[in-house]
């Protein structure tokens, strides 16, 4: 019986991961085709990355959502990271059951709804729609994002580490910096690589809150698409994974790299 439950575990894992891999599988080999129809192969070509060269309205749209999934990421990764400190460091303070319904609110409304509200809230203070009110809007889920995965990380932290800095006269401040942040670094990365994908993903909230100028891959994406499928298309989605994939590398190799210094300094404070 396990034999037959191990195999149907396998079975299972197999068929979901080409359900969700061989669709982009297909879109990089198709990417190289050279027939301009995406579903019939014509040969081997790098022509559709050249043309794509010479499309400017999606390489702006590129420019924006690098810029937009970077600063958003950077700014939810510092406000998330404050956030999850103070839910797992202050206890229980005056209004806190507020402060983490709004933390986790965003993560469990439709994005409609968030969209929704924030171009409202755009209208009501007349501020005009563009790059900035993408950003904010990005940096106010993705700063949700990551203040749940940091938060995890400090739950299981060890405050000793930190009591014992501070006995030995380290200020709370410079304890942050030389002892949490680092042992953190793995969760705060994660939060950082996180925040970074779903906003170079979104394309609803996106929508709600671009304006002149302001135009996301996404939405540059959606819009074409709905007139066809071009292999441009397939062209500057394979860039885009080659750049998630990156950043992932990455975060990667730095959360290990943190995993093995933390490991380290366990190690010296055991036998130390």
């Amino acid at each position: 019986m396990k034999r037959g439950l191990s195999w149907f575990n396998v079975t299972s894992i197999v068929l979901g991961f080409a359900f969700l891999y061989i669709p982009i599988l297909l879109l990089v080999i198709y990417s190289f085709n050279d027939s301009r129809l995406v579903t019939v192969w014509g040969g081997f070509s790098t022509r559709w990355y050249s043309a794509l060269m010479q499309n400017e309205q999606l390489l702006d749209a590129a420019w924006v959502s690098l810029r937009v999934a970077f600063f958003a990421a950077l700014v939810a990764t510092v406000l998330g990271t404050m956030a999850a400190l103070a839910l797992v460091r202050y206890g229980r303070f005056r209004g806190r059951l507020l402060f983490s319904g709004m933390i986790y609110a965003p993560l469990v409304m439709p994005e409609v709804i968030t969209g929704l509200s924030l171009l409202l809230l755009f209208v009501a203070i007349n501020f005009d729609r563009g790059f900035y009110t993408v950003l904010l809007a990005h940096i106010t889920f993705g700063m949700c994002f990551v203040a749940v995965v940091v938060q995890s990380r400090l739950v299981t932290f060890d405050t000793a580490l930190e009591e014992a800095a501070q006995d030995l006269g380290c200020p709370p401040l410079k304890t942050f910096f030389l002892i949490t942040l680092p042992l953190i670094l793995p969760g705060v990365l994660a939060g950082f690589m996180l925040a970074f994908t779903l906003s170079m993903d979104d394309l609803v909230i996106a929508s709600f809150t671009t304006g002149p100028g302001a135009t996301t891959l996404p939405m540059r994406i959606y819009s074409q698409v709905r007139l066809g499928v071009t292999p441009e298309i397939n062209a500057v989605s394979t860039i885009l994974i080659s750049v998630v994939t990156v950043v992932v590398l990455i975060a990667s190799i730095l959360t290990k790299r943190a995993n093995s210094a933390r490991e380290a300094e366990e190690r010296l404070a055991m036998h130390g």
